[in-house]
């Protein structure tokens, strides 16, 4: 086991976590430090304890299963005017048929344009293309149609540590 002392492995974290652009598990960063999990998680508590202690303008999340350094949401008006991010411009049609992926996924094309009463083509394509949603193999039916699920992205994106923090829907 490595011999990091408390302060140096908190900052070795602090560094990945920086340098990383997704979620980094309690695992990987054990593994990489040569430590435990209780250790590393514990380490992940405080660098998270003192983003809100400083109020730095920058905090830890726990998203898609890992840590990731995002920005505070109350700053959101500013960082939008420096960086309009490529998601923001999908279209209410795109983001009605990521709905329909994430509330009943796995989901065949066919089952969703039936729920949105129009084809959906063009929307899939979009959001494969930028990573939200992938295909998840494919339907015991006749043809066997692909299936569609959301990935990791999606997560991280909407901040969400899994698709249990969804929402829930008015029955």
């Amino acid at each position: 086991m490595n011999t990091l002392f408390p302060d140096e492995a908190k900052s070795i974290v602090e560094g990945l976590l920086f340098v990383s652009n997704e979620p980094l598990t309690p695992k990987v960063v054990a593994e990489i430090l040569e430590r435990n999990i209780v250790e590393i998680t514990a380490v992940l508590k405080e660098i998270k304890a003192d983003c809100e202690r400083y109020s730095r303008g920058f905090c830890l999340s726990e998203v898609a299963g890992g840590y990731l350094f995002t920005t505070r949401s109350e700053h959101a008006p500013y960082i939008e005017k420096l960086v309009k991010p490529r998601l923001n411009t999908l279209s209410q049609a795109a983001l009605e048929t990521l709905a329909i992926i994430a509330y009943r996924q796995p989901i065949t094309r066919s089952e969703i344009d039936e729920i949105r009463g129009v084809q959906s083509d063009s929307c899939l394509n979009t959001i494969l293309e930028r990573g939200l949603i992938e295909e998840a193999g494919r339907k015991e039916a006749p043809g066997r149609p692909v299936l569609f699920a959301t990935t990791p992205d999606f997560l991280k994106y909407f901040g969400l540590k899994s698709l249990a923090d969804l929402p829930k829907l008015n029955s």
